[in-house]
C-alpha cells in the first residue's frame, strides 16, 4: 500500500508539471500572437497614413514642377521628388519586415531578389540570380529575415560603390538546416587595407547575433561575400 500511494503521488507530481508546462506554453502563443497582430496593426497604420501622406507629398512637388520656371526651383523640386521615393521604398521596407506572412525562406528570397534587381537597375552592373535545393515554406524569423535583409543591402552597396563591376551573381543554397547567401561580383577586389571597413564589420556582426557567419573572399579579381544561417 505504501508504494501504490508513493507510485500515485510521483503520477500526480507528474500530471501537476505537465499542466504547469502546458499552461506556460499557452501563456507564450498568446504572447507570440498578440505581438504578430500588433505588427499586423502598426503595417496597416503605416501603409494607410504614412504611404498615403508620401503619395500626396509626390503629387504635390510633380504638380509644383510644372509650375516651375526657374531651374534652381525645379532641382530643388526634383530632390523633393528623390527624397519622397527614397521614403516610400524605406516604408515598404519596414513593412515587408513587420508583415509576418513573410516569415519563410521562400519570401525572403523572393524579395531579396526583386530589391537587387530594383537597386541595380540604374547601374552597369547585370544581375544574375540562383537557388539550389531551397524548401520555399521554411519557417524562419522576424529578427533572422531582417538581419539577412540588411547585409544583402550592405553587400550590395559596398557592390555599386567599390568593385567596379558589370556583373554580380546573387546565390541561396539551402542543406538541411543551413542557408547559405552569396554575393558575388567580377570587380577588382579588396584591398587588404580596407578589408574591414564599417560595413564588412556592421555585417560580420549582424552575422555573430544570429549565430551565424560571414565570410569576405577576395583573391584576384572579384569579391565574393558569404553568409552561413542555421535556420
Amino acid at each position: 500500500m505504501y508504494n501504490r500511494k508513493q507510485l500515485l503521488y510521483l503520477r500526480e507530481q507528474q500530471l501537476k508539471e505537465v499542466e504547469y508546462q502546458n499552461q506556460l506554453l499557452q501563456k507564450e502563443l498568446e504572447k507570440q500572437k498578440s505581438i504578430e497582430t500588433e505588427r499586423e496593426r502598426i503595417s496597416h497604420d503605416m501603409h494607410d497614413d504614412l504611404g498615403a501622406g508620401i503619395s500626396a507629398l509626390k503629387l504635390q512637388a510633380e504638380f509644383l514642377k510644372q509650375k516651375a520656371e526657374n531651374d534652381d526651383l525645379q532641382h530643388d523640386i526634383d530632390e523633393l521628388l528623390k527624397t519622397s521615393e527614397e521614403m516610400n521604398l524605406s516604408m515598404r521596407e519596414m513593412l515587408w519586415s513587420l508583415n509576418s506572412g513573410n516569415d519563410t525562406l521562400g519570401s525572403f528570397i523572393d524579395y531579396a531578389i526583386q530589391y537587387a534587381d530594383n537597386f541595380l537597375r540604374k547601374t552597369k552592373i547585370k544581375l544574375w540570380s540562383e537557388s539550389e535545393d531551397i524548401v520555399y515554406d521554411t519557417p524562419v524569423s522576424t529578427e533572422m529575415r531582417r538581419n539577412m535583409f540588411l547585409c544583402l543591402k550592405e553587400a550590395l552597396n559596398n557592390a555599386y560603390k567599390h568593385s567596379q563591376s558589370d556583373q554580380l551573381k546573387l546565390s541561396f543554397i539551402q542543406k538541411n538546416k543551413e542557408f547559405i547567401m552569396k554575393i558575388s561580383d567580377n570587380g577588382i577586389g579588396i584591398k587588404n587595407e580596407n578589408s574591414e571597413g564599417n560595413g564588412l564589420r556592421n555585417m560580420k556582426r549582424r552575422m555573430q547575433e544570429q549565430n551565424g557567419e560571414c565570410q569576405v573572399l577576395s583573391e584576384g579579381s572579384g569579391t565574393e561575400i558569404i553568409f552561413n544561417i542555421l535556420l
